[in-house]
C-alpha cells in the first residue's frame, strides 16, 4: 500500500511541476499576443475613423499656384501635427513632386504648401469632423492651362486621397 501511495504522490508532484512549466511557457505568449491584438485593433479603429474627401481643386497654369479643399468626413479629429506630417504631391501625371510644408501662416514658395482649417468651429486648431482643410500650394510642376494636374494628399496614418483635374487660367 505504501508503494502505491508513494507512486501516486510522485505522479501528482510530476503533474503539478509539468503544469507549472506549461503555464510559465504559455502565459508570456498569450500576454504578448493580447498586446499585439490590442495594438492592431487600435490601428484598425484609427484607420476606420479617419476619412477625408477631396471637395474641389483649382490650379492656375500661368502662376503655378494650386488650391485644394478637403473635408474631414471621418469620426475622428486630426491633429495639426498629423496634418504637418502629411505629404502633398502636385504636378502633371507622371511628372509630379512632393511639396515641402511652410508652417502656417506662411506663404508657399516654389514647391511648397501651407494650410488653414476653415470654419474651425471649436477653435481648437484640430481638423474636426465636418471641417474643411484648405491647402494652398505653389509648384513649378503644374502644367499649362488646359492640361491635366495631379494632386495627392497622404496622412501619416496611411490615408491617401488623389485626383486629377484640368489647370485653369
Amino acid at each position: 500500500m505504501s508503494s502505491e501511495a508513494f507512486t501516486t504522490a510522485m505522479f501528482l508532484i510530476a503533474a503539478i511541476i509539468a503544469a507549472g512549466v506549461l503555464i510559465n511557457a504559455v502565459f508570456p505568449v498569450i500576454y504578448t499576443l493580447a498586446g499585439t491584438i490590442s495594438s492592431s485593433s487600435h490601428t484598425v479603429d484609427e484607420r476606420l475613423s479617419n476619412d477625408v474627401k477631396i471637395v474641389t481643386t483649382y490650379a492656375n497654369g500661368g502662376t503655378k499656384n494650386a488650391e485644394i479643399w478637403l473635408k474631414n468626413v471621418g469620426t475622428a479629429r486630426i491633429s495639426p501635427s498629423d496634418i504637418e506630417k502629411a505629404d502633398v504631391f502636385l504636378g502633371a501625371p507622371g511628372n509630379f513632386i512632393r511639396l515641402g510644408l511652410v508652417v502656417p501662416p506662411g506663404t508657399p514658395g516654389t514647391n511648397q504648401w501651407t494650410y488653414a482649417i476653415l470654419e474651425d468651429t471649436q477653435k481648437n486648431n484640430y481638423w474636426d469632423p465636418g471641417e474643411t482643410l484648405y491647402i494652398q500650394a505653389h509648384s513649378d510642376r503644374i502644367p499649362g492651362t488646359g492640361e491635366v494636374v495631379y494632386v495627392q494628399f497622404v496622412l501619416s496614418t496611411g490615408l491617401s486621397r488623389s485626383t486629377t483635374f484640368t489647370a485653369g487660367t
